[in-house]
This record gives C-alpha cells, structure tokens and sequence, in this order.
C-alpha cells in the first residue's frame, strides 16, 4: 500500500504533461479547476488523446481498429476491476482512479472510441443526422464526462453539456476544413453542400464562392445555436466549476467569430487565437463565472 499513492500521484502528472503538450484550448480551460478536478480531468484528456493518436499513426486501417480495442478491452477490465492484471501505463492507472471517484459511466469513454473509430471508417457524412452522431461521441459524451466531474444540479445539465459539445465540434469542423481535406475528409454533410449549390469538387479546389459563404453562414448559425444553449449548462454548476465550461464555449465562439470575420475563406491560413487572446479570455470569464448568475 506504501507505493500507491506515489504511483497514482505519478500517473496524474503524467496526463497532465500530456495535456499541456496536446490541449492547446482545453489547457487554459482546465487551470480554473480546482486540483482534485483538474487533474481528473487530465486523466480524461489523456485517455482521449490515446485515442487520436491511434487514429492519427501512419499505420494500416485494421491495425488502427485494433489499438482500440485493445483500449475497449482495458476500459472493460478496468470498470469489472480487473485493471491491476494488466499493463495499461500511466493514463489508465489515472483514468480508472478517476472514474471509481466520480462514478463517470463507461459508456462514455466507450463512446468516445466509437467516435475515433468513425474517424478511421467514414470519410463524410450523407446528411447532419449522421453528422450529429459523430459529434456527440467526439466531444458531447466528453462533455457529459465532466460534468460528472464538475458536479451538477439538476438532471437538465446533461442537455446542454451535449449542445455545448455540439457546438464547439461544429466550430472544428468550420476551422479544419482544409485539414480535414489533406486527410480524405470532409464533414460538413453532403446534402447540405448540394443544397446550397456547392460541391465537393468546388470544396477540395477551395472555392470560396456565395454558395460556399451562404454554405457556412448555414453551418455556424447552427453551432451559435448550440453555443446558446449549451452556455444554459453553466448556472447548474458551482461558480468555481462553470468557469472551465464558460472559457471553453468562450474561446471557441472567439474562434468561431474570426472565421466570419474572414468572410468564411478557411483555405488561407489556419484560424487560431494567439495566447493573449485565450489569456484574456480565460481571465475575464473566470472572474465572470465567480459573479452571482441572474
């Protein structure tokens, strides 16, 4: 017993460092936690980075799907409590301290692989329907995972975790368009970039024409949608918890703002936030979030 709370120890900086490495947003995010918090949450992003980066190597599709289910596996064996027969590294002996803590449903985390796995099988998306499903595993189901995390009040919280994850997907995708090309994908869904008179060849030249515009006009007003109802979640959660939400959903509306302020050409140069701006923001949202909510 003497050596298990230096290894749990251990294992939570270790996320952290990965966090800090790979979050970029999320990290400026995460500083408002409380410590017992915030490192629980480094556990989660730890694991999800596990994830993407099996689907990001440059290895074969099959051998992809593979590495997560190894990831499923251990999942499964760390909720039955089997974890300690295997050597799953740092980021599991964290994740599962911190899922025993918060009582955090292994159907999320095994929604979040169903998600990366859609990443390694699907290159589009017919309509927003199948869209949506992606998005929810991705980043909504994240979202539910820490609010088990934060601690809620009232069961309405879980709704708008979902839209503010809705929201801030929708708003990667607008952003990483050209990204998501070079990689074979496109996810803004098919139906809608014919309906507006674009096309997917139009797409991949990167045509940035009144149909692309009305295109992405269409697309963030739906995501300024989602921001507005998922902003709903913060008044259910403890002032020193909601400002983790609020500087997230914050800095990607920012995000979301510079890609209309560009008249929506997402071709030319990656839109991104400098540091001050995401230390400005994260300054005047937490201390907003202290503040009594009307």
């Amino acid at each position: 017993m003497g050596n298990t709370l230096p290894q749990l120890e251990l294992a939570y900086e270790q996320c952290r460092l990965i966090t800090k490495k790979a979050a970029k947003n999320f990290y400026y995010a995460f500083i408002t936690l409380p410590p017992r918090k915030r490192r629980a949450i480094y556990a989660v992003y730890a694991f999800c980075r596990l994830c993407d980066d099996a689907a990001d190597e440059d290895i074969p599709t099959d051998e992809k799907l593979r590495i997560l289910e190894g990831l499923r596996r251990n999942l499964s064996m760390a909720y039955t409590g089997h974890s300690s027969t295997l050597n799953n590294g740092p980021v599991f002996t964290a994740l599962t301290h911190t899922a025993r803590t918060f009582d955090i449903p292994e159907e999320y985390f095994q929604e979040v692989v169903s998600g990366v796995e859609m990443d390694i099988t699907e290159s589009h998306y017919k309509d927003f329907g199948e869209l949506r499903t992606y998005c929810y595993r991705v980043a909504s189901v994240v979202g539910l995972i820490c609010i088990q995390i934060f601690g809620y009040s009232h069961a309405r919280a879980k709704e708008y975790a979902i839209d503010l994850g809705l929201a801030m997907q929708l708003t990667n995708i607008l952003r990483d368009i050209k990204e998501d090309l070079d990689r074979g994908r496109i996810y803004l869904p098919l139906d809608e970039i014919r309906d507006f008179g674009y096309s997917v060849d139009e797409l991949k030249a990167g045509v940035v024409n009144q149909p692309f515009k009305q295109l992405m006009e269409f697309q963030a007003h739906r995501a300024r949608q989602h921001f507005d109802s998922g902003f709903k979640l913060l008044p259910f959660l403890s002032p020193r918890s909601r400002a983790c939400p609020a500087v997230l959903g914050q800095i990607y509306s920012h995000i979301l703002d510079k890609i209309e302020a560009r008249g929506f050409d997402v071709f030319n140069g990656r839109v991104s936030l400098s540091g001050r701006e995401k230390y400005l923001i994260t300054a005047q949202t937490w201390m907003r979030s202290l503040l009594p909510l009307s």
